[in-house]
């Protein structure tokens, strides 16, 4: 059976609710014009990046899964949203950082085999471009720019027709570990994550995908996220497509994003799946 659509997954690394709703202002935009909707989502726990992405592409909890940190990444054995789509016949494409590679095709991550590959006949990711960020840490951050990586996804899109395709950075979330929330230096830096990105949303548009722009997880005012709380957990959720979704205050759960990505495509949602999804 043909996928019903396509879809592109946008996540902007450790970006907290009100840094979305109050520094964003293309995607607010969308939201006032009625373009896109936007929810309030809230991480598993715990709120780790990696923990995070697992449950992203499974849709289920660190205590299922079994990544309980950044220390702890292996090939996660569960079905997740590329497996999926490529067992419905989709098209799959990521551009992230090198944990996505190692969950979700093939750990331990090899730069050389895995930084750069086409694998038509591949489980899971056909097209997939990763970087590491090798030496990250306060005063070196290592983060390549966001405006590549969006590029990058496009040129995949464009070359080989994605039905799925997925895009990580963690620019932003690198930038609060090091300068914290409420400051200048973080206010600029949403502010040109949201320009770079809005001239490629109308562009994604155009080629016909729905688009969710979204975090793994929030950050607190001391640059710190892992635990429970409303500024490590909740991030915004934002969606251009046509479906229809709940009302504006419902909290979404983070578990609930594979199974929906999956009903929006037209794939098989799995059994382990068992969270409903929010849009229909």
């Amino acid at each position: 059976m043909p996928l019903n659509s396509k879809l592109l997954l946008i996540i902007l690394d450790g970006v907290p609710w009100r840094n979305w709703r109050g520094l964003f202002g293309n995607l607010e935009g969308w939201v006032d014009s009625g373009h896109a909707r936007v929810w309030r989502m809230r991480s598993v726990l715990p709120s780790t990046s990696a923990s995070c992405y697992a449950s992203i592409h499974t849709g289920v909890s660190p205590q299922e899964h079994g990544c309980t940190g950044n220390d702890n990444v292996f090939r996660v054995g569960l079905p997740d949203i590329f497996r999926q789509v490529r067992e419905a016949g989709g098209v799959t494409g990521a551009v992230a950082h090198s944990f996505w590679s190692e969950f979700f095709n093939r750990a331990p991550f090899d730069p050389v085999r895995d930084i750069e590959y086409d694998e038509q006949d591949s489980s899971t990711i056909n097209h997939g471009r990763f970087h590491t960020m090798t030496g990250y840490g306060h005063d070196n951050q290592m983060t390549p720019c966001d405006l590549d990586l969006f590029a990058t996804l496009t040129s995949l899109c464009d070359r080989f027709g994605l039905q799925y395709g997925m895009l990580h950075t963690c620019t932003l979330d690198s930038m609060g570990h090091r300068f914290r929330h409420d400051c200048r230096e973080m206010d600029l830096a949403c502010f040109k994550a949201d320009e770079m990105l809005a001239p490629f949303i109308t562009r994604w548009r155009q080629m016909g995908y729905e688009i969710i722009v979204t975090a793994d997880h929030g950050q607190s005012d001391r640059g710190h996220h892992g635990g429970r709380g409303e500024d490590q957990q909740d991030f915004a959720l934002y969606y251009f497509g046509s479906a229809v979704g709940p009302e504006p205050e419902m909290i979404l759960r983070q578990t609930q994003l594979a199974p929906t990505i999956l009903k929006r495509l037209g794939a098989p949602v799995p059994a382990t799946m068992t969270d409903a999804p929010f849009l229909s």
